[in-house]
Parts: structure tokens; C-alpha cells; sequence
């Protein structure tokens, strides 16, 4: 008797099946046919192809392990199996298979036909013992494949060596009876490490000499590390694969006030997260007492993330908090963000540079503090580049496009950028001289920054097609 239609709301089990040496058996003709016996092949398990007409490909692998035989499926062809796999598209084959495995409790899978399967064959990401399972529960198998090739392009070769590495200090780090919390704080160190990198490069020599410095450091009482993290503009999907795999691992994370939140979730659910931001007419932390912190953090063992938006060198003081660190005697590690002084302005459409139109870039922070360290530095930028980027503007913008109209034509273009990159971003343009007047009464937010020169309406047409305001 077949079994009840499986209902769309029950969830499969997710198992990984040991068929060393197992009978399983696969029945049709064609190329899927031909994936399935090569998958199992390699899963160490024992094929019986049933196929009347096998296509090339299904010839090319009998042999050895995969038993070809050239005729149809009949009943008692299961016997001794554990699995079997249909992929002929015969309803009368599928009923009979059904059957024979309900009776015989042969797990079956039945092409394209999710209600009639005890099991259904994931997409999956192979790197030597790592083996990476994505499934649909049968609704799309595309978007299963899709997300297969995704990770692929994510995960190089060089994983199979690393998880193999990776085992190989777990069973180390067990026999000298290494605690588990202390295994943990190896695994992550081991993961946010340059071993990846050295493997990569086929330094294997090199990666396993680091990783036993990494494993003998459990041993004794070791310090932790600090990373300052570039969180770039604002949209998560613009930070590096480096910045997320540091974030994931962290113990503690120092962020800036205006990191998004979708970014803050990668963290480690067990890590600690601290506000350090700065927000204008706020009472913000003080640079001395976030580098304090972090040292401390460090020295009782924790790996620390300092994130930062933007690049944490561009007018990020992450210049200062590495210098602090290491004569704290630190290790500490930097990992550069995508800065908003691009990023902003190529997402609202506008090219810090252009043949023709302009050939550099000058790039100032508006902050008032910051700005009086030069008071000719506005002005001499602006008029020495042909795009002049103003980050963190709207507190002083009045005042700052005041001085610039004095250097530069008052009809100047110009645009300001809010929430660069965001799904709420903003963009509004006006000349110089009005520029000021326009982000106000378009209600302009922080986090923004200002872009002058004639890049702003060199795409104007393509910006009003996308939405974006106009002054």
C-alpha cells in the first residue's frame, strides 16, 4: 500500500546517510539518472542500474562498484537494498517501485515527485569531508542549484584541506584533554587565521605549521586579539568576506552608532555587543576609553571586533587605535571597509570621477572639530579637485557651502547623499549656493554626506529615472 501524499507543511529531517557498501539501486535511462549512480558511487555505496536504454553517460560509468543492467525495473529488484532512486518519468514504474519499497522498507526517492518520496536528494557543495546539503523541500530544485553554484564560488578548494586540518588538531586538542571552551576559542582562531589564505596559495607546509602554533597556544594562557573592521557604507552585503568571518567569530564587538543592524546580526549570538558610537549633541564614549576597553577585552583572552563604518582609516581614528594597541603589545589585525565617499556616491549614480569631466577627488570631513585643524583646508581642496567629497556635513553644511562659494562658482553642482546605499536613500541636488536650503526642506538625515563639482549632474537623466530627488 503506497503511503499518504506527503503534506507541503511537514518539514523534512535533514541526515547525512553512511552507504559505504550499501546496495542501492537506480532506475531510468537518462543523464539524471547518471547523477544519481555517480553521487552514490562516490558515497562508497553499491549501484544496481536498471536501465533498458542507458544513455552515454550512464554506459561510462559501469563498472567497479555500479552494476549496469540493460532492462527495465521488475518487482523483487529491491530486495537487500537500502535506497532506491527513480528517475524514469513512468507512472506505472513509479506505482510498482512504490510499492515493493513501502513493503520492503526501501527508502525511495522519486523524481520530480516530492508526495511519493521518502527522501529527496539535496543539492550539495563537496569539499573533501566538508559537504555542504541544500534543499527546497522539492518546491524549487533551481533555487536549491542556484545557491549550490553561490556557495561553490564562496568556498574554493582550499576547504577540503582545511577541514581536514581542522580535524587533525580537534583529535590533538582531545587527547591532551584541552577543555571545550578552550577548543572553541582554537577553532575560531584557526577559522578568522591566514590558513585559509596559505592553502589557498598551496602553502600547506606553511598552513600546518601555523595551525600547530594556533592548537599549542590552548596550552597556555594566551591573549586575544582586536580586528578593526571596515563595516563599509551601510549596506551589509558590501562588507568582505573577511570582515564577516571576523564578525561571526568575535567575542566582543565595539560598533559604531550607526551600523546597521542587519550587519549586527552576523555577530556570534554569544558575543557581546558595545555601542561605542559618537553621535553629535550626545554624551558619546571617549576615544581613550573604548581603546582602553578593547585592551582589556584582549588581554583576557577574548578576539575583539572594532567595527567600524566605512574604513576604519578614513576618518575612522582607526589610525590612533592601532598605534594605542600595539604598544599595548596587542596583536591587531585591519581589515579596510568600503568607504562611504565612494560607495554613497556610486550608488546614487554619481562617479567620483569621469573622462572629460572630472579627474580627481578630494575627500574632508565636515566635522567642525576635525575641520578647524585647517581652516584653509576646505577651500584649498575644493579648489584644487574636481570632485570635492565632504563626509559627515549636515551639522555645519550652512557654514560649509558659505566657504566654498568662495572659492567656486556659486552655481556649482552639488548633491547630498543620505543613508548611502541603504533602501531609504535619499539624494538631493541643488547649486552651491542653495544647496543648504534644499536639504533642509527635503528633510535630509544623518547619516549624509556632501558631493560638489559637475559629477553630480553628469548622469542626471539616468538619476531621474531611478527615482532619486531633484532640487
Amino acid at each position: 500500500m503506497s503511503p499518504e501524499p506527503r503534506s507541503r507543511d511537514v518539514s523534512y529531517y535533514p541526515v547525512f546517510l553512511d552507504l559505504s557498501g550499501r546496495r542501492c539501486v537506480v532506475v531510468g535511462d537518462n543523464d539524471m539518472a547518471a547523477e544519481k549512480v555517480r553521487a552514490l558511487a562516490q558515497a562508497g555505496a553499491s549501484v544496481t542500474v536498471l536501465s533498458a536504454a542507458p544513455c552515454a553517460a550512464l554506459q561510462a560509468l559501469a563498472g567497479g562498484p555500479v552494476d549496469l543492467l540493460r532492462r527495465p525495473y521488475q518487482t523483487g529488484d529491491l530486495a537487500g537494498a537500502r535506497l532506491a532512486i527513480d528517475t524514469s518519468g513512468d507512472v506505472e514504474t513509479g506505482r510498482l517501485l512504490r510499492e515493493e519499497a513501502t513493503a520492503a522498507g526501501v527508502l525511495l526517492n522519486v523524481a520530480d515527485r516530492p508526495a511519493e518520496c521518502d527522501f529527496i536528494s539535496p543539492a550539495v557543495v563537496r569539499r573533501g569531508p566538508l559537504q555542504l546539503a541544500i534543499s527546497t523541500s522539492g518546491e524549487s530544485p533551481f533555487v536549491a542549484a542556484a545557491l549550490r553554484r553561490q556557495l561553490e564560488a564562496l568556498l574554493g578548494a582550499e576547504w577540503a584541506d582545511f577541514v581536514s586540518l581542522v580535524g587533525q588538531v580537534r583529535r590533538g586538542l582531545r587527547r591532551r584533554q584541552v577543555s571545550a571552551s578552550d577548543q572553541q576559542r582554537v577553532y575560531r582562531r584557526l577559522l578568522t587565521s591566514g590558513i585559509l589564505d596559505l592553502l589557498r596559495r598551496g602553502e600547506t607546509e606553511q598552513a600546518k605549521f601555523q595551525a600547530a602554533a594556533v592548537s599549542a597556544a590552548s596550552a597556555r594562557a594566551r591573549r586575544g586579539r582586536v580586528a578593526l573592521v571596515g563595516a563599509g557604507p551601510g549596506d551589509p552585503s558590501l562588507l568582505t568576506l573577511a570582515a564577516v568571518r571576523l564578525i561571526a567569530q568575535a567575542d566582543v564587538v565595539f560598533h559604531d552608532a550607526l551600523i546597521a543592524p542587519e550587519t549586527l546580526a552576523l555577530c556570534n549570538p554569544r558575543a557581546r555587543q558595545v555601542n561605542a558610537g559618537k553621535r553629535a549633541g550626545r554624551s558619546n564614549p571617549g576615544q581613550e576609553s573604548i581603546t582602553r576597553h578593547m585592551i582589556a577585552a584582549a588581554r583576557a583572552g577574548l578576539d575583539v571586533v572594532r567595527l567600524k563604518g566605512g574604513d576604519p582609516f578614513l576618518f575612522g581614528r582607526g589610525g590612533e587605535e592601532l598605534r594605542d594597541l600595539t604598544a599595548a603589545g596587542i596583536e591587531t589585525i585591519v581589515v579596510p571597509g568600503v568607504s562611504s565617499a565612494l560607495a554613497a556616491p556610486a550608488a546614487a549614480g554619481i562617479p567620483a570621477t569621469m573622462r572629460g569631466i572630472a579627474q580627481s577627488v578630494a575627500v574632508i570631513t565636515g566635522q567642525a572639530e576635525q575641520s578647524a585643524l585647517a581652516p584653509r583646508g576646505l577651500e584649498a581642496l575644493a579648489a584644487a579637485a574636481d570632485t570635492l567629497v565632504v563626509l559627515m556635513p549636515l551639522a555645519n553644511l550652512r557654514a560649509i557651502a558659505k566657504r566654498l562659494c568662495k572659492v567656486l562658482p556659486t552655481d556649482r553642482p552639488a548633491a547630498v547623499i543620505s543613508r548611502g546605499t541603504l533602501a531609504d536613500q535619499q539624494v538631493v541636488r541643488g547649486p552651491l549656493n542653495r544647496i543648504y536650503q534644499v536639504a533642509k526642506e527635503a528633510g535630509i538625515q544623518s547619516p549624509a554626506l556632501l558631493v560638489v563639482g559637475p559629477v553630480t549632474e553628469a548622469l542626471t537623466q539616468a538619476q531621474e529615472g531611478s527615482g532619486a530627488a531633484s532640487a
